[in-house]
């Protein structure tokens, strides 16, 4: 086994454990969304964000579990929704080369999502209900531009009508 399987191996481990004692260490709503985890209600989405996340962000899974609820139907992870708004500091851009490259390459393949600028935000998603009000938030610090790309496949729906819904704010 090579060590990417191997810290894949523990990671999962740990993500297992911290399933078992999640229940009495769970965190407020307030607390998670200083934490940046308002979006990840469900702790199948925990498993999604280790996917995207940096080995060395190991605490921020285990807030994650900390987080959300438990979502024994498969059909619960797989929610979507209409749309999203990439938000970000245009001042910070410059210490998000992912994100920027993600706005600059690969924004247009996703009409459901607009760019919004915001004094001293940091680069999150904020995920649209059908209509087009916030439903979740997601901070995207650390993520990667195939990983952002990845997300938005999965999460939000690419109709006509969510893109509609969107520009409509």
């Amino acid at each position: 086994m090579n060590s990417a399987q191997t810290l894949t191996l523990d990671l999962i481990l740990l993500l297992s454990l911290c399933s078992l004692v999640r229940g009495d260490q769970q965190l407020s709503p307030k607390q998670c969304e200083d934490l940046g985890f308002t979006g990840l209600a469900l702790c199948s989405d925990c498993n999604t964000f280790a996917e995207y996340v940096k080995d060395q962000d190991v605490g921020s899974l285990l807030d994650c579990r900390k987080c959300c609820v438990d979502d024994t139907d498969d059909s619960l992870s797989k929610v979507t929704y209409s749309g999203a708004i990439l938000e970000v500091c245009m001042r910070k851009l410059v210490f998000y080369p992912e994100v920027v490259g993600f706005i600059e390459e690969e924004k247009d393949q996703f009409p459901a999502v607009k760019v919004q600028y915001a004094y001293s935000s940091p680069p999150k998603l904020i995920l649209l209900d059908e209509d087009g009000h916030k439903k979740e938030t997601i901070r995207i610090d650390n993520w990667k531009r195939e990983h952002i790309r990845q997300f938005l496949k999965e999460k939000v729906r690419s109709s006509s009508s969510a893109a509609k819904d969107v520009n409509h704010m």
